[in-house]
C-alpha cells in the first residue's frame, strides 16, 4: 500500500520552508507548485472512488474515468487565480505550467514508490512523457486561457472547449499507454515531440519578428 499522503507532506514541507525564505516575489510560484501537487494527491482519492462505484476496470478508469477528473482538478486552482487576482496572460500561462508540472513530479514519485525504480530506460520515457504530457496540458489550457478571460462573452464556452481538448489529448495518451507494446513508446515520444515543435515554432517566428 502506497500512503500518498505521507508522500505529499513530505514534498510539500521543503517547498513551504523555500517559500517563506524566498519571499514575496517567488511565493506564488511555490504556492501553485503546493496546489499542483495537492489536486494530484486529490485526484487519486476522487479516480479511486468513481472507478469502484462505476465498477470500471482498469482499461476505463485509465482512459474515461482519469483524463477527466484529472483536467478538471488542475483547472480548479486556475480558475480560482483568474477569479480572485484577475492576472494578465502570461502569468496566467506560468500558473498553469506550474501546477501541471507539480502534478506531473508527484505523480512520477507516487509511481515510483508504488512500482520501484529499477527499469531505468522505462522510467526515464516515462518520466519525460508524462511529464511532457501534463505540460502539454497546462499549455494548452493556460494558454487559451489568457486570451479567452479576456473576452466576457468567451469565459464559460472557451474554458470548456479548453478542458475538452485537453482531457481528450490525456485520454488518447492513456489509452496509448494501456495498449502497451510499441503504442506505449510512441505514447511517451508523443507530448515530447509536440513540446519541442512548439518551442521550435515560437523560437522561429520570434526570429522572423
Amino acid at each position: 500500500m502506497t500512503y500518498i499522503e505521507n508522500i505529499f507532506l513530505c514534498m510539500v514541507s521543503p517547498l513551504l520552508v523555500a517559500a517563506l525564505c524566498m519571499g514575496r516575489r517567488q511565493l506564488r510560484f511555490f504556492l501553485f507548485c503546493i496546489a499542483g501537487m495537492g489536486v494530484c494527491l486529490l485526484s487519486a482519492y476522487i479516480n479511486t472512488f468513481l472507478a469502484a462505484v462505476c465498477q470500471a476496470d482498469a482499461l476505463a478508469a485509465t482512459a474515461e474515468i482519469a483524463p477527466v477528473v484529472e483536467e478538471m482538478m488542475k483547472l480548479l486552482p486556475l480558475v480560482f487565480y483568474l477569479l480572485v487576482f484577475e492576472p494578465e496572460g502570461d502569468k496566467i500561462k506560468a500558473a498553469a505550467i506550474t501546477v501541471s508540472l507539480a502534478f506531473a513530479t508527484f505523480e512520477n514519485v507516487c509511481y515510483l514508490i508504488q512500482n520501484g525504480a529499477d527499469r531505468f530506460s522505462f522510467i526515464f520515457f516515462r518520466g519525460f512523457g508524462t511529464g511532457a504530457m501534463h505540460v502539454l496540458c497546462g499549455l494548452i489550457v493556460g494558454g487559451g486561457l489568457a486570451y479567452t478571460w479576456r473576452q466576457t462573452w468567451l469565459k464559460v464556452a472557451g474554458t470548456c472547449g479548453l478542458l475538452g481538448a485537453a482531457i481528450t489529448f490525456h485520454a488518447l495518451y492513456n489509452l496509448l499507454i494501456a495498449h502497451g507494446g510499441a503504442a506505449q513508446y510512441i505514447a511517451y515520444a508523443l507530448p515530447v515531440l509536440l513540446v519541442a515543435a512548439g518551442k521550435l515554432s515560437a523560437f522561429r517566428l520570434g526570429q522572423m519578428k
